[in-house]
């Protein structure tokens, strides 16, 4: 953890680590973590310059600092962001009145430890707030800051709340600067009503992908001893890092990216399972608070071979056992994948299901139905983007007295595939997000309701007549009698 001094240094501070990082800030998202004033945030080792961080050292970095931080936590979410943004629109270059972030500038400096990550993978960016709705166990709540002055947050419930902002991708160089000279006065909004609540709160800035995918055609040079900084175009120096993510390969980038093959169990040579999770994490209670384990790193990525024995695969079952040694304590630690498929009348085809999930440790056995809501017909694949028992559950623990009870399992951006695998790729995947949401019945059921009022008063309007007698004014009046 560094100590932020002066105004607008959190400007230099990302420029100069993104020079060290030699031209790979491209693909990384920053991060920004203070907290209110009076509250401080534990000291942690800041990465070496140039380091990327990933998914399971950024939950590690927010597990350690939403441990004695204040819980109620303010997460804004830019849609897109880089290191440039801060270079060019922070007055990092002696401008500061051309600033386009005085309200972030002062936030940080009045937080007592702010935490700035320079590099974070855009893939771990894009998850934090699952990482942050499974520390805090509680639902995000999408904010705008005119709601948040009616809502009254106490210290004793930990509360999520997300601010969306956009982000320019114009020609205009001057717009991208108004949209995140915008995007600070929402902040200082935010911070200004947090403070007259006098909640004490945990805020973070960060973004789900990078603003600038490809080598960016700025570069600057830095001068430490003349304390002069100079930005401006270089040619030749984007040519070499063209030349040098060539020579990276395939493989690098994949790993860069966050993009890794799935784990594939092969019978007799041939394919017959397949996974592939952007996370996947276990969580056993113990002394009434949860511990969390990161097996990403363990079943997926470049150079891992996870370790498969107890697999099995025929026409009618298949089962995918990943293997692990220590994990949260327990020498033997086992996740199993037990599907099955059969042939149903009712729709004339083969539908495969994902039958249960077992955690097998030390001899004991914990079991998740995942029948119900997992499933696929046999030639296709099954994808959710979150595959959980806990919140908005797809896999149910068996029995109320199963050890399941104890155990939480989560699966992102999760895709399986038990029969029919074909040339090492899933196959078309059914997705657990139906076409008719919520949103969409709702927005059926108004419209109808609406064509139903307007057909009623359409046929109202059709029922009119016009009377058949009419006054003359030179004739006598028309009479019309009260009575029978």
């Amino acid at each position: 953890m560094r100590m932020i001094s002066g105004r607008g240094c959190v400007t230099v501070f990302l420029a100069v680590l993104c020079t060290f990082s030699a031209g790979t800030c491209d693909e990384q998202v920053p991060l920004m973590l203070w907290t209110s004033e009076g509250s401080s945030l534990p000291s942690q080792a800041v990465p070496a310059a140039g380091h990327i961080v990933g998914i399971s050292q950024l939950s590690s970095y927010l597990e350690t600092a939403l441990g004695s931080s204040p819980r109620n936590v303010m997460l804004f979410l830019q849609d897109k962001m880089s290191i440039e943004d801060f270079t060019m629109y922070g007055g990092a270059f002696g401008n500061k009145q051309d600033s386009a972030f005085p309200n972030l500038e002062e936030a940080l400096l009045s937080s007592p430890s702010p935490l700035v990550l320079p590099a974070v993978a855009w893939p771990a960016s894009s998850a934090v707030i699952g990482q942050l709705q499974d520390q805090l166990d509680t639902s995000p709540l999408f904010m705008e800051p005119e709601t948040l002055s009616q809502l009254r947050l106490n210290t004793s419930t930990p509360a999520l709340l997300v601010f969306r902002l956009p982000y320019s991708t114009g020609s205009d160089l001057m717009s991208a600067k108004e949209v995140l000279n915008g995007n600070d006065e929402v902040i200082g909004q935010v911070m200004s009503i947090m403070k007259s609540q006098s909640v004490p709160y945990t805020a973070i800035y960060t973004a789900m992908r990078p603003s600038r995918e490809v080598s960016s055609s700025l570069d600057m040079e830095a001068s430490v001893g003349g304390g002069r900084s100079l930005l401006q175009y270089g040619d030749r120096k984007r040519e070499r890092d063209r030349q040098r993510e060539r020579e990276r390969g395939e493989n690098q980038v994949k790993e860069k990216t966050g993009v890794y093959p799935p784990v594939e169990f092969k019978e007799g040579g041939a394919g017959c399972i397949m996974l592939w999770a952007e996370n996947l994490t276990v969580s056993v209670l113990r002394g009434g608070r949860w511990e969390r384990h990161d097996l990403t790193s363990l079943t997926f990525g470049e150079g891992v071979t996870p370790r498969l024995q107890g697999s099995l695969c025929n026409q009618s079952h298949s089962s995918l056992v990943l293997n692990y040694e220590n994990i949260l304590g327990h020498r033997s630690f086992k996740l199993v994948f037990a599907m099955s498929q059969r042939h149903y009348k009712v729709s004339a085809r083969r539908w495969f299901t994902l039958d249960a999930v077992e955690i097998e440790y030390d001899g004991q056995k914990a079991t998740f139905n995942g029948s119900r809501n997992v499933y696929a017909p046999a030639e296709y694949s099954y994808r959710c983007q979150s595959v959980t028992n806990f919140r908005y559950p797809i896999l149910v623990p068996r029995t109320s007295k199963d050890p399941a009870n104890q155990w939480r399992v989560s699966f992102t951006d999760f895709q399986i595939q038990g029969f029919n695998v074909a040339g090492g790729e899933f196959s078309y995947a059914s997705d657990c997000a139906g076409f008719f949401s919520p949103g969409i019945w709702m927005g059926l059921l108004t419209s109808l309701l609406m064509l139903l009022v307007l057909t009623y008063g359409l046929h109202m309007i059709m029922q009119l007549h016009t009377m058949d007698r009419f006054d003359d004014p030179k004739g006598p009046a028309i009479s019309v009698p009260q009575t029978d």
